[in-house]
């Protein structure tokens, strides 16, 4: 049941370049912390505390006196930070696709740099946004068998297209900057990026690992889909409706990401209210009644998928255990706590397997949760991000109703769909 995206009647980015138009710029609540530059260790365990409410049930901010989390995820920095990280969401989507080619990764690099070098001040941003360009350029000339040879060979034919699409596309852009059309430019790196990414996912052929026996029977996707989630924003006279699209990873995260669409196609969450918003995280999924998550109606029990943990440089995800429980502090995930908007599972906080309904988005703090230096990587499963109106989620309150989830593309990837059974 696959839904065009709607338009939202005021969820417009606001632009620096623009005041006018059908929706205002809304005010970013920033706490405290971003007002000082040094980041502390401190500050940081702090945000564990406020992370207990990630947890199913009612928000806490203690620990029981006999727990102590803090201690042991607290590694050294230099252990953590690995280098300069990735924020965007699209970015992140790419590079965690299961797939290993240095021609095609060569062309995205320099076409996701001009977001830096459009950061320059004025035209001369166009000096630096022309070298990208060239060097985008030059690597696809280049590289192009090597691409192709990557392609699965059922999406061959589909991946010549698009790479075609995207030589004519450069050239475009190219034109863009000799004519000194700045503000051009940002949304043809978007079209561009998004070929690239198209290309990149048409290099995945088939599912890249089979999912332990115990879980292999839930609702899984296998692959990527998209939903559109509309919230119905209530007492804000800036935002009134709202669409965040979410790009939703089978690849790293099958188990997670397939209940999470299994619960959308139940329309499990259409006219739920948004329960916790607090500056940290945007939370939901926690039904009325007793039930702290979806109650399957052919078991009358709770449904619940395990910790699912997709490490860079595995070939399958980890499940059932955090990995500061198994001693890799060292590893980075392949689907980070990185990016504003960021969807994971919340869970018991003491029960690794007790995922069931309830989802969160994380609204980025620079200094609480620093990116590759956070401690919410491996303790939690990340299995999407918002990749359109994203910042809009620092808007969305207590009682702001979810009018509908629907499904763009990528229903077709979920195996074992409960939702089709009767009862």
């Amino acid at each position: 049941m696959a839904a065009a995206l709607a338009s939202p009647r005021c969820c417009c980015r606001p632009s620096p370049r623009a005041s006018a138009g059908r929706c205002r710029p809304v005010a970013r609540c920033a706490l405290p912390s971003e007002k000082r530059n040094s980041f502390s260790w401190k500050e940081c365990a702090i945000s564990v505390a406020l992370s207990a409410g990630l947890i199913t049930g009612t928000p806490m901010l203690g620990w029981s006196a006999h727990a102590s989390p803090l201690e042991p995820v607290l590694p050294d920095v230099s252990v953590l930070i690995s280098g300069p990280p990735i924020k965007d969401p699209g970015a992140l989507l790419r590079y965690a696709l299961p797939i290993d080619n240095k021609a095609v990764r060569e062309v995205q690099k320099p076409l996701e740099d001009i977001t830096d070098s459009l950061k320059i001040a004025g035209v001369r941003a166009l000096d630096s946004v022309e070298r990208n360009v060239r060097q985008a350029s030059r690597a696809l000339s280049n590289g192009r068998n090597l691409i192709l040879d990557g392609l699965a060979e059922s999406k061959r034919a589909n991946g010549e297209e698009i790479l075609d699409k995207l030589a004519v596309g450069l050239d475009e852009l190219q034109r863009i900057v000799e004519d000194r059309n700045r503000d051009a430019v940002a949304p043809k790196q978007k079209e561009l990026l998004q070929y690239v990414g198209t290309v990149e996912e048409d290099m995945v052929d088939g599912f890249p690992f089979e999912v332990p026996e115990e879980y292999s029977s839930m609702p899984l996707l296998k692959g990527r889909a998209t939903v559109d989630m509309k919230v119905k924003i209530k007492d804000n006279p800036n935002v009134e409706d709202c669409v965040f699209r979410i790009v939703l990873d089978g690849y790293n995260a099958p188990v997670t990401a397939g209940n999470f669409l299994d619960l959308v196609e139940r329309k499990f969450y259409d006219g739920m209210e948004i329960q916790r918003a607090d500056g940290f995280v945007v939370q939901t999924g926690d039904p009325e009644g007793p039930a702290e998550g979806f109650i399957d109606p052919s078991t009358g029990k709770v449904r619940t998928i395990p910790l699912e943990i997709m490490v860079d440089g595995d070939k399958a995800p980890v499940y059932g255990e955090t990995l500061e429980e198994l001693g890799r502090y060292k590893a980075q995930t392949k689907l980070p706590f990185n990016a504003f908007g960021t969807m994971a599972m919340a869970r018991d906080e003491f029960d690794d397997n007790s995922a069931s309904s309830q989802v969160f988005w994380l609204l980025k703090e620079s200094e609480l949760t620093p990116s590759n230096a956070n401690i919410l990587d491996g303790r939690y499963t990340v299995f999407g991000y918002v990749t359109e109106n994203e910042d809009y989620l620092a808007d969305l309150k207590v009682g702001d109703v979810i009018e509908s989830i629907q499904v763009v593309s990528g229903l077709d990837n979920l195996a074992n769909p409960s939702y089709k059974i009767v009862g």
